[in-house]
């Protein structure tokens, strides 16, 4: 299959799911929940969601499993606004790619701290 149609599916599964989540599901206390990326499979039969929140572990926690309490609801609502010959069944993860780049970039600046004076 097309990489170039597996991506275009993934960005309108992206922008819809984030359409419905942030139209349907009432955040309780978990903060804004934002959907950072999503990949299809090759067959088009499952796809896997990545979402964000700004907290602790706690926090993202909390929001993985509301989202996870509501996948049917965005999963059937994800049905109704796109037209697919196959609807990809949804999991949703944590997007930890935002904690590792900020773990790069602290060990970068130590890096650069320890550096002797004179040396490029």
């Amino acid at each position: 299959m097309s990489t170039l149609r597996m991506q275009r599916v993934s960005e309108l599964i992206k922008q819809e799911v984030s359409a419905i989540i942030s139209r349907d599901i009432v955040n309780e206390n978990v903060g804004m929940i934002t959907v950072t990326g999503c990949e299809v499979a090759s067959d088009l039969k499952t796809a896997r969601v990545y979402i964000s929140v700004i907290g602790d572990a706690e926090k993202q926690a909390a929001a993985l499993a509301l989202v996870g309490r509501h996948q049917g609801h965005i999963q059937r609502a994800l049905g109704r606004a796109v037209v697919l010959k196959y609807i990809p069944h949804l999991t949703f993860y944590i997007d930890e790619s935002i904690e590792r780049a900020d773990r790069i970039e602290k060990i970068l600046n130590e890096i650069e701290r320890e550096k002797p004076i004179g040396e490029p």
